[in-house]
């Protein structure tokens, strides 16, 4: 043993450890600042992906990302658009959106083969770049509703003739004179109960068209594209390919992919809501910002078949409930199924007649299996049913499935003609409750007698009546009963030997 400690350098090396862990430490915080800052020095481009039909949760996304470029200072926003269309409050939005914000906005309908339909092609015209990749179109931007039947311009005469460059201008002498064709031909229309094509099939869809006409020209005219084939494309549903649209002024340039397209746009003017910007586009960092889990499921929620489906579950389940208290799983999973099919029909665009028109329906066809009425209440549920599925969406693009409304009327007159047919099973079966039941039940005498005696039924002592004498221990039936007294007749040949009872029934009272 030693008075001191063999290692006294020991204190002075920890310290000298721990000296350069902090050190490292520091300098590892400095590199990640450095490398955070280092987008915002260069400059970066925010790249979104807008792919599916155009709905609640794609306007959340684009706003989010929006709000993303801005709080970080992109200098760009790049969205790779591939869409069918989708529903105008969203895409107002969206616009609304692009038009006021501080980040300029490329819209590059791509990759090849992508489009930009209906509400795609508004997006398109209100971007401060319009871009398409080679072997896309736009187009077709006619607001539809569904069940509508078309607005004005789908099959019928187009009000002006375009060509593409422009035009359609008219004299005044011609303008008065064709309005007052059309005023004859209105008329006429209705007159005959027909209506006039070419300005729509009611005075609403007439201001739908024309509200989209003067929007869509308002965004063509902002940045300076082809205004008259923007018109034509809402009212006649004309469609363009990548190098059409080009050449018509429609977008601003052709790129290929995203490299090509920042290198095509670097350097060029767009109009923004403060005022001219110049695009420096050269060597931008590139983030992606990707659609997440939010996004994900804010479209599986709006999704029209999952939002019904959700409605047809919650309905259900509660029924099953109140059918059952006490059960909580159907309640449970009910509730929170209708919750999230109201908020989704809350943001979808929703038919209301339709709607009551499948809760009466549903109702019904409860109705039918609590209070059978031999299949009209059934019917006639399963027939609302079906209806409302139909008319519940007003929109081109997110619309019902028609084989899901099958699906799921096939299941509900399943359910239906099973539980009339068990119904009508139960009336022919003989009664097993009650007095009633009593009848054509085999018991045994007790006291003998002729005139009136005891039998033993069901287990119990009940005062009976024959016109034929009767011995103890004898079988007999229950033909009829009057008040608390049986009616009993003795039971054929082979039923006749029963033995007597094991009890003394003597010592039993009535």
């Amino acid at each position: 043993m030693h008075g001191t400690p063999r290692h006294p350098q020991r204190p002075i090396a920890i310290l000298t450890a721990l000296a350069c862990l902090l050190l490292g430490f520091v300098l590892a915080c400095q590199t990640l600042a450095q490398q955070a800052q280092t987008p915002s020095a260069r400059g970066s481009a925010l790249v979104m992906t807008l792919d599916g039909a155009i709905g609640p949760a794609t306007s959340d996304y684009f706003n989010r990302g929006l709000a993303r470029a801005e709080a970080r200072g992109a200098e760009l926003v790049v969205v790779r658009l591939d869409t069918p269309g989708g529903l105008d409050a969203s895409m107002r939005d969206m616009v609304t959106r692009m038009l006021g914000a501080e980040v300029p906005v490329v819209v590059h309908v791509s990759p090849a083969g992508a489009r930009a339909a209906s509400a795609g092609t508004y997006l398109l015209y209100a971007s401060h770049v319009a871009a398409m990749a080679p072997a896309t179109h736009l187009g077709s931007a006619t607001p539809v509703q569904m069940g509508g039947g078309g607005l004005p311009g789908i099959g019928g005469e187009p009000e002006a003739p375009d060509d593409g460059q422009g035009g359609g201008a008219q004299s005044s002498d011609e303008s008065d004179e064709n309005a007052s064709q059309d005023a004859t031909d209105t008329a006429a229309a209705a007159e005959n109960g027909t209506s006039d094509k070419r300005r729509g099939e009611t005075a609403m869809e007439r201001k739908m068209l024309e509200d989209a006409v003067a929007y869509i020209r308002s965004l063509a005219e902002r940045h300076g594209r082809n205004a008259d084939w923007a018109e034509a494309a809402v009212r006649e549903a004309h469609n363009l390919t990548a190098r059409e649209a080009l050449e018509r002024n429609v977008i601003d340039l052709v790129a290929s992919d995203l490299d090509d397209l920042l290198a095509r746009i670097d350097g060029r003017e767009v109009v923004m809501a403060d005022g001219p910007d110049t695009l420096a586009t050269q060597g931008l960092a590139i983030q992606h910002f990707d659609p997440d889990w939010r996004t994900r499921l804010l479209a599986v929620i709006t999704n029209p078949n999952v939002a019904y489906f959700l409605m047809i579950i919650g309905f259900y389940g509660l029924i099953f409930e109140l059918s059952n208290p006490g059960s909580l799983v159907p309640g449970t999973v009910g509730v929170i199924s209708l919750l999230l099919a109201l908020f989704a029909f809350q943001v979808l665009p929703v038919n209301y007649a339709g709607l009551a028109l499948i809760l009466v329906g549903l109702g019904l066809i409860v109705g039918e299996a609590l209070m059978p009425s031999f299949g009209i209440l059934g019917m006639g549920g399963i027939v609302a049913f079906v209806i409302g599925s139909v008319m519940l969406m007003d929109a081109d693009t997110l619309n019902i499935s028609l084989p899901l409304i099958g699906g799921v009327a096939l299941v509900a007159a399943g359910l239906m003609l099973w539980v009339v047919s068990r119904f009508l099973g139960l009336r022919r079966r003989p009664v097993r409750t009650g007095q009633e039941e009593l009848v054509g039940s085999e018991a045994r005498v007790v006291r003998g007698f002729p005139g009136e005696g005891h039998v033993r039924l069901h287990g119990e002592r009940w005062k009976a009546r024959s016109s034929v004498p009767l011995e103890p221990g004898q079988g007999v039936r229950v033909v009829d009963i009057e008040g608390l007294v049986v009616r009993v007749e003795p039971l054929d040949a082979r039923a006749g030997g029963a033995s007597a009872p094991d009890i003394n029934d003597e010592e039993k009272t009535s």
